[in-house]
């Protein structure tokens, strides 16, 4: 490993990107843990109600999500091209997809409330629990359109700190209107005094409202932030339809949106099929993939830092930093991520009891966990090339590359193991396994073969 393979001055920069998204990310899933946490004390019923209709939460951000990949690329490649005011008409452009998917999802979101537990086979005892849960948290959708799609903005001119900061402000919002929503009127004690402290006392309903009331401010926040932005304010650009940015755009964000859509509605069926087998192996799935988020925190930090400096180097058309920052992102992704699998493997039970007292789930979730955490680096390097191809605007592959392990893999599989060889959850976790191992050589194969690199292999570097 030397100094000509690997560009170690590119280390400063891919941290001091990937770092604020990190700290987001792990106060995003401390609080998802002190969710959990504080739900589970109210019993297994209650953590199976709220992690029920998780999946249909993912297909739903995700498909935001994928409007935020085509102004990322958009504009992280006009910026790297030192053409800003291209990038603004984005900005301003960004603002339009916010009003229209908010708009879009809000309407199915609150109309299908009530049949969402019914698809996702919860058990019926909690179908109206969850159901009230899912209308509350998705009263905001505006907001939480916002908050992606403008945070995306943000990242893409290299701004991860607002993003961070903003997410922080949600988060703590959130654990304090959990602390008085979620339980009654109680008395505890501070510093050796007893203090009388005010509770809702609406349980399950209580979190969810907690959650909406810190969307709305989140999506508050980003929009004021982006609007003071010296660089990409929307400002005094116009928001009706600007072909010339949503055509690039849309060509980036559709395949993306297809993947995410289609990984998401994947991710229903698998959850479907798990609430199947009944409420341990429901809560014991909620449990696990809450535990396995922050172990995810390092591959997703470097996925977002990848995207914005391959695009700026693809702006710039600047090979040579292309190349070297592929190299040196997947040596430091694959370091952390083996860091991260190491240590779920060996704190697995100790994770699973901080949100659950059932010995049967504990049990359940500890294994299951042991299971994924050996493939977390070579999900880790998947994860990361994908982010890279993002950057250079490459999302057509990528798209048939997770669909095709997703439904070829993971769903069908779980399909034979708990349909009709009537395995538990153990098998459906081996499946997304085997998922993880296809992505890794797919992306591996793919980036080495350099056919995702836009930049003409005679250009001269820009550096």
């Amino acid at each position: 490993m030397n100094k000509r393979f690997f560009s170690w001055s590119l280390v400063p920069t891919v941290f001091s990107l990937a770092l604020p998204t990190m700290l987001e990310q792990l106060m995003g899933t401390a609080v998802q843990y002190i969710d959990t946490a504080m739900v589970g004390t109210l019993g297994t019923s209650a953590t199976a109600a709220v992690g029920a209709t998780t999946t249909v939460n993912w297909l739903l951000g995700s498909t935001v999500s994928a409007f935020g990949v085509g102004f990322l690329a958009y504009i992280s490649q006009a910026y790297g091209a030192g053409e800003k005011e291209k990038a603004r008409r984005a900005s301003g452009q960004s603002v339009l997809a916010v009003l229209l998917t908010g708009l879009l999802f809000t309407i199915l979101a609150l109309s299908f409330s009530g049949l969402v537990p019914i698809w996702m086979q919860v058990d019926p005892s909690i179908r109206k629990l969850a159901s009230q849960y899912f209308f509350i948290l998705y009263l905001p959708m505006l907001p939480r359109a916002a908050t992606i799609i403008f945070g995306t903005v943000l990242r893409a001119v290299g701004d991860t700190k607002t993003p961070m900061r903003v997410g922080i402000g949600v988060n703590l919002i959130n654990v304090f209107l959990n602390f008085l929503l979620i339980y009654e009127k109680r008395t505890i004690l501070l510093f050796g005094r007893s203090l009388t402290v005010w509770g809702g006392g609406w349980g399950v309903l209580g979190a969810a409202a907690a959650s909406a009331v810190s969307i709305l401010f989140g999506g508050v926040a980003i929009t004021f932030a982006l609007w003071r932005h010296k660089d990409i304010s929307p400002r005094g650009v116009s928001i009706l339809p600007d072909i010339r940015v949503l055509r690039p755009c849309l060509r980036i964000a559709f395949p993306n949106m297809l993947q995410r859509f289609g990984s998401s509605l994947g991710y229903v069926a698998f959850a479907a099929m798990i609430n199947s087998l009944g409420e341990l192996s429901t809560a014991a799935h909620t449990i696990a993939n809450t535990v396995e988020s922050a172990f995810y925190i390092p591959g997703y930090g470097m996925m977002a830092a990848a995207a914005t400096l391959s695009g700026n180097a693809v702006g710039a058309r600047d090979k040579t930093r292309l190349r070297d920052l592929g190299r040196i992102i997947i040596l430091i992704e694959i370091s952390l991520m083996t860091v991260s699998g190491a240590l779920l493997f060996a704190f697995a039970p100790q994770m699973v009891r901080l949100f659950s007292r059932d010995a049967a789930v504990i049990a359940l979730g500890s294994l299951v966990l042991r299971m994924v955490a050996c493939s977390e680096p070579f999900y880790g390097v998947s994860i990361v090339i994908e982010g890279m191809l993002q950057g250079a605007g490459k999302t057509v592959v990528p798209f048939l590359f997770n669909i095709s392990g997703m439904w070829g893999v993971r769903i069908l599989g779980t399909f034979v193991c708990i349909q009709l060889l009537h395995y538990g959850l153990a098998a459906a976790w081996g499946c997304m396994i085997g998922h993880n191992i296809l992505l890794f050589a797919l992306y591996v194969l793919y980036f080495k073969s350099n056919k995702w690199n836009p930049i003409p292999a005679n250009h001269n570097t820009a550096s």
